[in-house]
């Protein structure tokens, strides 16, 4: 995923937020802004889940083929907290 397809996804949920935000202004039906807002929040997923594979596949990669041992714990730990706080969503 490069980051002009990572803006405009994220611009994309921007004017989905935008939107929900208009539908609470005009008094929507609660089902519909539940649905708009799961509609942002898989988006958002999409979102993050590249930015992992990405991460994984890159900073992860150099730093267990590094020489620092520490450097290779701290990403380990990092993915570790990431994984964690995304079971708890």
């Amino acid at each position: 995923m490069d980051r002009e397809d990572t803006l405009r996804r994220l611009k994309n949920v921007e004017g989905h937020v935008r939107g929900i935000q208009r539908m609470v202004e005009n008094d929507a039906y609660c089902i519909d802004l539940i649905r708009q807002i799961q509609a942002v929040q898989a988006a958002l997923g999409v979102v993050s889940e590249n930015i992992l594979h990405d991460h994984l596949h890159s900073c992860l990669i150099t730093a267990v083929r590094g020489e620092d041992p520490e450097e290779r714990e701290r990403v380990l730990k990092e993915i570790t907290e990431v994984y964690s706080m995304a079971s708890k969503v």
